[in-house]
């Protein structure tokens, strides 16, 4: 059995484990013929060794250093773009277009300059000069960091490529990344090309390392690392929760994104003014991407009456005359119909999706559940199951105050939606349920579907648990999504030329924002 190498302390090096795995091709069920390695513990340990000698050398290397590469890193990837976004599609199924060409992989080299930028701005790391006290702090690289990327955005979110790469780099920390089992390929293949853009740019070896896999008690060993500084982590709550834990109890930061409904909310006078409109904007949302996203609708609430049982009956219909796309790969589908199989247990009524699945390709059924108000608010906890894929559930509720009561008994999400009739008719049902939404997702949305996170300042990709582990962290959106991985680090009477450059009396660059005795600004500290 031939493994491709490994990528550590600066080489491509032939893995010390024999033990391998391939990606499976979800629109054929066929095993691809690359073969990657499981990493053993004295592998693991190669690349945190490496990382933490890197760290030592870039710790106070200036932002447009690591600018330098992420700008080459972007580069190298468009040389490469029909290569890396073919490979994904035969791992993933996911389509070249509009999906990974002309979108993730367009999103991924955007959100890998905006880190540039913001790494060679410096304003991200927010410097303090108090001159009454002569203490200064900032925020700085918090040492090495490993990021495990997801199976839903081989691009955007890859471990070496992704949001939490790019967002660690320009932090100005060396990254062990992890691959995902379903696309190791298309990792490989980026991970080619930050390589080339490291030696190009003189990073130092183990400054971008790649592993594909581990075992589940070494993956715990790594993240509670004593010279690991954090992680980053996309993926399933079972998962991400047995990390977080090995983390926890070493007190390692971690940033975790685990798991969403993403409920939305249908008040009485949008169903009667455009419910068509919300009818195919809802299964547009739902069945993108065969509802392999974080933030796909899988939680619909709606007031009694007969326009919300036309409602159903339209979805029902859209549901099971769209046609069925092919999931991620066999885990994926095999959660999904485990995780329909428990909410039909729990008492949810299926509106549509007994059909026979594909035996050819990794795939179910478009499914539509229902369930009463009454219902979910005596089981809250299992009906907020996650059905990762075609899949939602709709919750007839008696009124809009057990609507509420519903948005109360909610767990954290990434997001929550509301919809209200244009007119003003809802808005007191809207200030009723709003409030206690609010609490519970870490983006509020008014008259729109939550699929989709645009790269912006202003976005958050957070919220409260389970959603995340932490409310106050975003995973997308620079320059906030760097502040994971950094630590505040204070000087207190240190001489002016020992001081890091964005403390010093002089603006290193002349356009940095620092806060100087209370006043934002970009001038020097006054003589």
């Amino acid at each position: 059995m031939s493994l491709h190498p490994v990528l550590i302390d600066g080489q491509w090096r032939t893995s010390s484990s024999t033990s391998g795995f391939q990606a499976m091709n979800p629109q054929t069920r066929q095993w691809l013929p690359d073969q990657f390695p499981i990493s053993d513990w004295d592998e693991i340990e190669s690349a945190v060794s490496a990382a933490y000698k890197a760290f030592d050398i870039v710790r106070n290397w200036p932002g447009a250093r690591f600018a330098e590469f992420l700008e080459a890193y972007a580069l190298e990837i468009e040389q490469r773009i029909d290569t890396i976004v073919a490979t994904a599609n035969s791992e993933t199924a996911l389509p070249v277009e509009p999906r990974l060409k002309g979108g993730e992989m367009v999103r991924t080299l955007n959100q890998i300059r905006q880190g540039a930028a913001a790494a060679r701005d410096g304003s991200w790391k927010q410097p303090v000069i108090d001159t009454a006290t002569g203490i200064r702090s900032m925020l700085g690289p918090i040492g090495p960091v490993v990021v495990f990327g997801p199976n839903n955005f081989p691009l955007a979110f890859n471990s070496i490529a992704g949001g939490d790469f790019v967002a660690a780099i320009a932090a100005g920390n060396p990254v062990i990344a992890k691959g995902h089992s379903s696309h190791p390929h298309t990792t490989m293949l980026f991970a080619q090309a930050a390589h080339v853009a490291a030696t190009a740019t003189n990073l130092p070896p183990g400054f971008i390392q790649l592993i594909y896999r581990t075992s589940h008690s070494d993956g715990a060993r790594l993240v509670s690392h004593p010279h690991v500084g954090a992680t980053g982590y996309t993926g399933s709550r079972k998962a991400g929760l047995a990390l977080k834990e090995a983390s926890d109890r070493v007190g390692k930061p971690i940033y975790v994104e685990l798991s969403s409904i993403n409920p939305v909310f249908f008040l009485p006078g949008a169903l009667e003014e455009r419910a068509s409109a919300l009818v195919d904007e809802f299964v547009g949302s739902c069945l993108m991407g065969v509802g392999q996203f974080c933030t796909n609708p899988g939680l619909v609430v709606l007031p009694r009456g007969e326009a919300t049982e036309s409602f159903i009956s339209a979805v029902g219909e859209k549901f099971a005359a769209a046609p069925v796309g092919t999931l991620l790969g066999d885990g994926v589908a095999t959660g999904l119909k485990q995780a329909i199989t428990k909410l039909q247990e729990a008492g949810a009524v299926l509106v549509t999706g007994d059909s026979a699945a594909d035996p050819n390709r990794c795939c179910a059924p478009n499914t539509l559940l229902r369930t009463t108000g009454a219902d979910f608010l005596n089981r809250p906890d299992a009906f907020q199951e996650e059905a990762f894929g075609n899949c939602s559930m709709i919750v007839v509720a008696d009124d809009v105050r057990e609507m509420r009561l519903i948005a109360e008994s909610l767990e954290g999400n990434l997001t929550g939606s509301i919809y209200s009739a244009t007119s003003g008719a809802d808005d007191a049902s809207y200030d009723l349920i709003a409030p206690a939404l609010r609490q519970r997702v870490g983006r509020l949305l008014n008259d729109k579907m939550p699929t989709g996170v645009a790269v912006s300042p202003a976005m958050n990709h957070g919220g409260p648990f389970p959603a995340t582990g932490h409310p106050g962290f975003t995973a997308v959106g620079i320059p906030a999504s760097l502040r994971r991985f950094a630590m505040l680090q204070c000087y207190d009477n240190v001489r002016e030329h020992r001081l890091p450059a964005e403390l010093q009396n002089t603006n290193p660059t002349g356009t940095l924002w620092r806060t100087i005795s209370g006043q934002p600004t970009q001038s020097d500290v006054p003589a």
